[in-house]
């Protein structure tokens, strides 16, 4: 099957292996240990790990757009950024 209809390339690859295996996880907490882990976070909010997953990916692309629109490549700063952001969503909010 033929799939020039992207632009398939490691960097690429990986984060949709990423994506997959993260929602893998949450899957598999979820069933191991049903209702989604509800808190009270940093930002006033009630969320469960979804949420986070979400809240967490959403500020990283966020971050890149930004970082991209504003200075352009390289792009490993806005990497260790999101990694930084996703940390704290998972941990604070």
């Amino acid at each position: 099957m033929m799939l020039s209809w992207m632009a398939w390339t490691w960097p690429t690859a990986l984060a949709f292996i990423a994506l997959f295996t993260a929602l893998g996880i949450l899957t598999a907490l979820e069933i191991r240990y049903p209702g989604g882990a509800k808190r009270l976070g940093a930002l006033g909010l009630v969320t469960t790990r979804g949420d986070r997953l979400f809240i967490s990916l959403l500020g990283s692309s966020y971050i890149f757009l930004a970082w991209l629109g504003l200075f352009g490549m390289p792009l490993w700063i806005p990497l260790i950024l999101a990694i930084g952001w996703g940390i704290f969503c998972f941990t604070k909010v």
